[in-house]
């Protein structure tokens, strides 16, 4: 007969782990002998033995006595359960690989081809780490329409004209609001916008709460940039009400 230390060290737990099987129902607690020791037989040593493997496999202390009464249904789950988990943590390695790259992380996959591919373009550091913060802060806040959006762009990375752009800002990046050359890049810009998929095209944009919209355009840390969308917003504007006054005289004719 073992006392509850002997019977642990052949199971090669401790006597706390043992008391947690009694409490949680997995080991029967034996009687007392006069002593007042618990003593254990050759039956405790092979269930605990059982009980350690399953536990030691990823089996939840929980689910043991159904796979102890030889319950196939269970050990599928608990099989389901373990390779879910174990996608788990290869999404947290992955994730942990990315720590110190900064252009990863907190990213999806399509933003992150999107940055690989700008990459080669040499824009300032600013510039990149600008957007890369905005993807960061628009798939946190408007993931389905950022997702629907980085398709396009990552396609108007081969437009001659969306680069230019692109260089444009980056040339603008430290100059005065005020310049009068940020007229220039806003036509260009305005111009682009009109044949691009932009988030307020798509149904879902109307879904976005205002404070969202506002901080999604409100990030940028480039008075001249800031300008720059200020007037594109106006040309667009003034190349929307152009468009539609011809219709609303025609109705006001009919």
């Amino acid at each position: 007969m073992l006392t509850i230390g002997q019977l642990a060290r052949h199971a090669g737990v401790s006597a706390k782990a043992v008391r947690v099987y009694h409490a949680k129902g997995l080991l029967p607690e034996p009687e007392r002998d006069a002593s007042g020791y618990r003593r254990y037989d050759a039956q405790a040593v092979i269930d605990l033995a059982r009980i350690v493997t399953l536990a030691q496999a990823g089996v939840p202390l929980a689910r043991i006595p159904q796979v102890l009464n030889a319950d196939e249904t269970a050990l599928e789950q608990i099989d389901a359960e373990l390779r879910d988990r174990i996608r788990q943590l290869q999404q947290r390695r992955v994730r942990l690989r990315d720590l110190d790259q900064p252009d990863r992380l907190c990213l999806p996959p399509e933003a992150i081809a999107f940055m690989e591919r700008l990459r080669p373009m040499g824009l300032s550091e600013r510039h990149e780490h600008a957007i890369r913060d905005g993807w960061i802060l628009a798939c946190a806040l408007a993931p389905d329409i950022s997702r629907a959006i980085l398709a396009s762009r990552i396609a108007l990375l081969d437009d001659p004209e969306y680069v230019a752009v692109l260089r444009a800002y980056d040339e603008a990046i430290e100059w005065s609001p005020d310049d009068p050359r940020l007229e220039a890049i806003a036509d260009t810009a305005a111009e682009l916008a009109k044949r691009m998929t932009l988030p307020s095209d798509l149904p879902d944009f109307r879904k976005v709460p205002h404070q969202v919209v506002e901080l999604l355009t409100q990030h940028l840390d480039s008075p001249a940039w800031q300008r720059i969308d200020q007037l594109v917003a106006q040309r667009l504007s003034e190349a929307k009400n152009a468009t539609s006054e011809p219709s609303e005289a025609a109705a006001r004719r009919a």
